[in-house]
């Protein structure tokens, strides 16, 4: 039992640190972006990004944007994102820390 408890404290610290790692300051704002948060839910950011466009009224309007080119451009040499090979389609979206106060 004792052993079970370190692995899942272990495995609940990784998952702190992931998520402390994929936060960024884009406009001001702590954000996550699309990809990051798919793979913490373990979903293809396509669907990820498809619901929350379905359901856009159940959101506050600060809830999330757009990268604009530039913002992604100036990201990309963080995240080894190759122009040519693989990469994104769309440019993401930043999913803000709107319930922070």
């Amino acid at each position: 039992m004792i052993i079970f408890s370190y692995i899942h404290m272990e495995n609940r610290t990784m998952e702190i640190e992931q998520i402390k790692n994929s936060i960024l300051e884009i406009r001001g704002m702590k954000v996550i972006l699309d990809f990051e948060l798919a793979k913490m839910y373990q979903v293809e950011t396509k669907y990820l990004k498809r619901t929350v466009r379905n359901n856009l009224k159940r959101f506050p309007s600060d809830f999330m944007f757009e990268l604009i080119f530039e913002e992604w451009n100036n990201l990309r040499c963080k995240f080894s994102t190759s122009k040519n090979t693989g990469g994104i389609r769309y440019l993401p979206f930043a999913f803000t820390n709107w319930r922070e106060t």
